[in-house]
């Protein structure tokens, strides 16, 4: 029996065959432009400039509108190693036998490809490796070596050394391809390392917390989601442990969306929870290029900034005893506060006071005074005043284990801190304490020099050696029992204090007892009595030696006290 189609019909059928054809043969390698053995990072860089180029906002033209639907879809399929080995195997990322041998592309395109029953078609640029599994009927089990240059690039468009390479003063090595390490960790081109964030989610765990979150809100109806996505997954990869990554649906959360003023509308909106203009936190849009290193760059910049950047000479360690709170302090070769540091001191904000110095040397009489041995170093002041050395000599693999290395260490400070705070201080701790010499400032000048104090003894200098050489003598000399008095608790009328002064800074404290200010000297020992307004000046050679004699002499009473010239005031 003839049947007859109508015209209609056939070309109907003619151009279904014709674009299921084009569905099947759709070869993303050539919508992106890259070659077969293309990396992940040349994947990455190809589409995002591609999609730059025929994004629906930039580019009108329906034309350009398809050619962006197939970029993104390429790029989903070559970016997931899973749909990849499935295209270059059967020509199709769902891997169906149903569509037998696989597509080798144009003109012998240059790739191998399996049929479901594993026999080699063609090999050229493409070089995989197959072993038995051993399993029932003889089935086989296929591992991939893609060719290209693998080692030492990373997917990121930027060099991982800017974070990584000597941020705390110690090592870093970066062994291969960093992005692939964490590919692997939050899986290929998944979403799991970007949190679902509802209006509970973000009360509990994004306001306040320390924490940066770079944020994206999202609706059905936005375009270029995927893109962005794909660039917020990358960023937030590059700063695991760092950064946290949320997406907010303002479908289902639209109240949440309109009062924090986030609510996208045409294009995609990426924000971050900062801590720059607020110790509470505060979102601040992203109007840059949607970018890796940009994006990367602006999230950095919005870290944490909790720890006080100090000069360690200038220092007073004395205010670091009998706070609320424990202290510690970072001692680095770095110019600014660490990444890790500063990520630390968002953390921890309310359970410790951060500090952080650059320092050039253990040698340093300072850095030996703490008892540090290695660069870089974390010292810790327990709250009741007595120091312990946490870390020396730190060293590092990568961000995320090293916040979580040094988060560990911490937490152990912190209880030790709270064990200390529930038991009475010890003689020693007190003594610890007392053997602090401060550095003498408007604030403190009374406590330590003050009218009930006999005699208050202040080393003057001009210089960072003057002040090292001033500090070691004076701890020493004051753990002595000198001829005439035994030192005693501050404030009390046997007692006598021992402070420092920044003589460069305070140039009209010293004009109080020498009009010339003592000019000639870079480091002056004066003994004070406050309360008659008196004072005796040590200007010769300071040893340990000949300190203790001229504080000898001043408790003895063999040295005779000159009226100061008005009163002394610190600025």
């Amino acid at each position: 029996m003839e049947i007859c189609l109508s015209p209609f019909i056939l070309i109907m059928a003619s151009l279904f065959l014709f674009l299921l054809s084009e569905a099947k043969t759709m070869d993303p390698y050539k919508v992106l432009g890259v070659e077969r053995n293309a990396s992940q990072r040349e994947i990455q860089k190809a589409f995002h400039k591609l999609s730059l180029q025929y994004h629906p906002d930039k580019n009108k033209k329906k034309s350009a509108q398809h050619k962006f639907e197939e970029i993104n879809n390429a790029y989903e399929i070559l970016s997931d190693e899973e749909k990849r080995k499935n295209f270059d195997l059967y020509g199709d990322e769902k891997g169906s036998p149903g569509f037998g041998p696989g597509y080798s592309g144009d003109q012998g395109g240059g790739h191998t490809f399996f049929t479901n029953e594993g026999r080699r078609q063609d090999q050229q640029n493409f070089k995989p490796q197959w072993q038995g599994t051993g399993g029932q009927g003889g089935s086989q089990s296929f591992s991939f070596s893609f060719g290209g240059p693998s080692g030492g690039s990373n997917p990121f468009g930027f060099g991982m050394e800017d974070i990584f390479s000597n941020f705390f003063g110690g090592g870093f090595k970066d062994e291969g391809n960093f992005g692939s390490h964490f590919k692997a960790q939050s899986g290929s081109k998944s979403s799991s390392i970007i949190k679902v964030v509802n209006k509970q989610v973000f009360k509990q765990e994004v306001v306040g917390q320390g924490v940066t979150w770079l944020l994206f809100p999202i609706t059905s109806s936005l375009k270029g989601v995927d893109h962005v996505q794909s660039i917020i997954e990358d960023v937030a990869s590059s700063l695991q442990g760092a950064l946290k990554a949320g997406r907010i649906d303002c479908e289902s959360e639209s109240s949440l969306c309109k009062d924090l003023g986030i609510y996208p509308h045409r294009t995609p909106r990426i924000f971050v929870y900062s801590y720059i203009k607020s110790t509470d936190g505060s979102l601040v849009e992203y109007s840059g290029d949607v970018a890796v290193k940009n994006l990367r760059s602006f999230c950095q910049e919005h870290l944490p900034r909790f720890s006080r950047r100090v000069d360690l000479r200038q220092f007073d360690f004395s205010s670091n005893n009998g706070g609320r709170l424990p202290t510690l302090m970072l001692l680095s070769t770095k110019k600014d506060t660490p990444v890790i540091w500063r990520v630390l001191s968002g953390m921890y904000n309310k359970q410790f006071r951060f500090y952080d110095a650059e320092v050039t040397d253990v040698s340093d009489p300072t850095i030996k005074k703490l008892g540090v041995d290695a660069l870089p170093a974390i010292v810790g002041w327990l709250s009741n005043g007595e120091r312990h050395i946490l870390r020396t000599g730190i060293n590092v693999k990568d961000l995320r284990s090293a916040i979580d290395d040094l988060s560990y260490l911490l937490n152990g400070f912190e209880k030790k801190n709270r064990k200390a705070a529930s038991k009475p201080a010890s003689k020693t701790q007190s003594d610890s304490a007392q053997n602090q010499i401060p550095l003498l400032t408007e604030s403190n000048f009374d406590s330590i020099c003050g009218k009930n104090t006999p005699v208050c003894v202040i080393g003057a200098f001009k210089s960072s050696k003057a002040r090292n050489k001033l500090e070691m003598i004076l701890n020493m000399v004051s753990q002595k029992t000198l001829s005439r008095r035994q030192i005693s608790a501050p404030g009390s009328k046997e007692s006598i204090s021992y402070s420092l002064v920044d003589a460069a800074k305070q140039p009209s404290f010293l004009k109080a007892f020498d009009s010339a200010g003592f000019k000639p000297s870079d480091q002056i020992l004066i003994a004070y009595k406050r309360r008659k307004e008196k004072f005796a000046a040590h200007l010769g050679e300071m040893t340990e030696e000949e300190v203790e004699k001229f504080i000898g002499s001043v408790l003895n009473g063999d040295i005779t006290f000159t009226k100061t010239r008005q009163k002394p005031v610190l600025k």
